[in-house]
Parts: structure tokens; C-alpha cells; sequence
């Protein structure tokens, strides 16, 4: 996971490669190797050499609800009303009369009629599929903090400092 910054400059997008160099250390989570990489970060150093590389990927779906007609229905509502807004400002700002609010009003109403209708047909059509709603991840079990071989001892040293000051973020350290 990581965070693109919009005004950064755009660099060639490399092949997906491993990366290369030592574990420096493996974590049960995300967040714990993400935490080792801004202790580094902290001290200065090179995080251009560092990776985090999940392993043992694992595809989660969590079931979030059960699906009703009624869910249904106010999802596609929703959704179409949001459709007939954007018509109904575009009919309001390309119209010759500056009296087009109800345009606005008219294909909000109609969106959401729409869509309600789309999601309850689209509903029943695949009822007997699928009748939950969920959200699917991919998880890894474990985190390896790479780094290149050069910069090891150094990354080690820095972060068995990190340890000796606050509580232990539980790396298991390869060697």
C-alpha cells in the first residue's frame, strides 16, 4: 500500500520484480512493518532501499449484510438520484431560461425512480446467486522488511534502539 502524491513527478512504471537484499526483519502486520519503516524514515535513513513484501497471500470476504428488496431499492434510488442531479444541473445550466430549477427537481425524482427500478430488476434477476452484500480483501500472514545487503547492520542498529526505548513492535529478525 502506499500513498502517490499528485504533484510528484511521473517516473517510468518499472516491471514487477522482487526486490533484492536481506530480511531485515518479518511482522504479523502491515501496519507493525510500516512502523519499522518510518523508525527508519526518523533516523534518516535511506527508505528508498527498503520494500515491504507480504507473503502467503490469503483472499478474504467479509460478509457485510444481507440483501432485501428494500435494500435494494434504496441503494438504486440513491444511486439513480445522484445520476438525476448531474442531468438536472446540466439542463439548468445550459438552459435559455434562468427558471430550470424544477428541471433539477424533475430529473432527481426521475433518477431515483430509475435507478430503484434498475436495482430491484437486476435484484431478482440474480437473488438466487448472491444474497448477501461483502467486501473482498487480500491479506498477507506475514511482512519481510527488505533491505539492500550494504545497508543492514545499519537498519538493524537503528531499529534495535527503536526497541530499547518503547515497547517492541515484535519483529522476528532473520539472519
Amino acid at each position: 500500500m502506499s500513498n502517490q502524491s499528485l504533484f510528484s513527478r511521473r517516473r517510468p512504471v518499472l516491471p514487477p520484480v522482487l526486490p533484492r537484499g536481506e530480511v531485515l526483519a518479518t511482522y504479523n502486520t502491515y501496519a507493525d512493518a510500516q512502523g519499522a519503516v518510518d523508525t527508519l524514515a526518523k533516523a534518516d535513513f535511506p527508505v528508498k532501499q527498503l520494500s515491504i513484501v507480504g507473503s502467503d497471500l490469503k483472499s478474504v470476504e467479509r460478509v457485510t449484510g444481507k440483501l432485501t428488496y428494500g435494500r435494494v431499492a434504496l441503494a438504486g434510488a440513491a444511486s439513480g438520484a445522484w445520476l438525476g442531479i448531474f442531468f438536472g444541473i446540466l439542463f439548468f445550466l445550459f438552459s435559455p431560461t434562468g427558471s430550470s430549477l424544477p428541471f433539477v427537481l424533475a430529473a432527481l425524482i426521475m433518477g431515483a425512480g430509475f435507478g430503484m427500478l434498475l436495482g430491484i430488476a437486476s435484484y431478482a434477476i440474480n437473488r438466487r446467486r448472491r444474497d448477501f452484500t461483502s467486501t473482498m480483501q487480500v491479506i498477507a500472514t506475514s511482512y519481510e522488511v527488505i533491505v539492500d545487503s550494504e545497508l543492514v547492520n545499519r537498519a538493524r542498529n537503528l531499529l534495535g534502539g527503536q526497541r530499547d526505548s518503547e515497547p517492541p513492535v515484535s519483529p522476528t529478525t532473520s539472519e
